[in-house]
C-alpha cells in the first residue's frame, strides 16, 4: 500500500475530533506522526484501551459495542448529525442574549462558546456552525463540530451560554425510545465522549434512522 493508502487506512480509524489534545492541531496531521512512530498513538485519550490497526499490523477484531462512556457510565443511544450536516444540531442561548445581536450573528457564522451551569457544565469550549439565529431572542441553532475551524479562520465568541436542546438521528441504540421518556445518550463527536442526559420530546422515523429532539439537557 502506498503512503497516501497508509495515511487513509488510519486515518478511518481514528475518532475524527480535530481536538489537538494530542499536540497536532488535527486528526489527519496526527495520523502523519503515528505513521512514523506508532507509540505516539497513546496520545490519543479518545481511543482509551483501544488499538487502532497501523497500516500493515494485524488487523482488528470486531468488538461489540459497550454501551459505556469513557468514564465507564451506561448510556442508552448515540446521537449521530443530520446527513451532510458537520455535527449534532445544538440549540443555545447565550448568557447575554443581547450578544447575538452586538456580534451581528448570521446563518454560516464560525462561533465558540462554553456552556456552563445547570444545562450543561462541559468544561470544553464548543466551536460550531451557525445554521439558524432568532435576533429577537437571542436563541440560535448550531451544528457543533471539532475547534479546527476557530484555529483556522474567522470566528465569533458569544461567551457562557445555556444548551436548550440537541437534535440529530438515531441509528444506534441499547432500548426502545419513548417520547416523554428520559434517557442517557452519547454524542457520537463529544471529544470528551462523556454521556449525557436528556428529555425526548419529538420522534420521526426517517430513510436514515430515527430523527429525535432531546431538551431538559445535562451531563453526569
Amino acid at each position: 500500500m502506498d503512503e497516501a493508502g497508509d495515511l487513509k487506512e488510519t486515518l478511518e480509524q481514528l475518532p475524527g475530533l480535530d481536538c489537538g489534545l494530542c499536540g497536532q492541531k488535527s486528526c489527519a496531521q496526527f495520523v502523519r506522526v503515528v505513521l512514523k512512530n506508532p507509540q505516539e498513538i497513546d496520545k490519543c485519550i479518545h481511543l482509551g484501551s483501544k488499538k487502532i490497526n497501523i497500516a500493515g499490523a494485524e488487523p482488528l477484531k470486531d468488538q461489540a459495542r459497550s454501551w459505556k462512556d469513557s468514564l465507564g457510565r451506561e448510556y442508552d443511544f448515540i446521537l449521530d448529525p443530520f446527513p451532510d450536516e458537520p455535527g449534532p444540531r445544538e440549540t443555545i442561548l447565550p448568557h447575554n442574549p443581547a450578544r447575538t445581536k452586538e456580534l451581528e450573528i448570521k446563518i454560516g457564522d464560525i462561533i465558540i462558546g462554553r456552556p456552563m451551569g445547570m444545562s450543561c457544565g462541559c468544561p470544553v469550549t464548543h466551536c460550531g456552525v451557525v445554521m439558524n439565529v432568532d435576533q429577537v431572542n437571542g436563541v440560535m441553532a448550531w451544528c457543533v463540530t471539532g475547534p479546527l475551524n476557530s484555529r483556522t479562520g474567522e470566528h465569533k465568541d458569544i461567551g457562557y451560554y445555556s444548551a436548550e436542546a440537541y437534535e440529530g438521528i438515531v441509528q444506534a441504540a441499547n432500548k426502545e425510545l419513548k417520547i416523554g421518556m428520559r434517557y442517557w445518550f452519547l454524542p457520537h463527536r463529544c471529544m470528551l465522549q462523556w454521556r449525557h442526559s436528556g428529555l425526548v420530546n419529538f420522534i420521526n422515523k426517517s430513510r436514515h434512522g430515527v430523527q429525535i429532539r432531546v431538551e431538559g439537557l445535562m451531563i453526569g
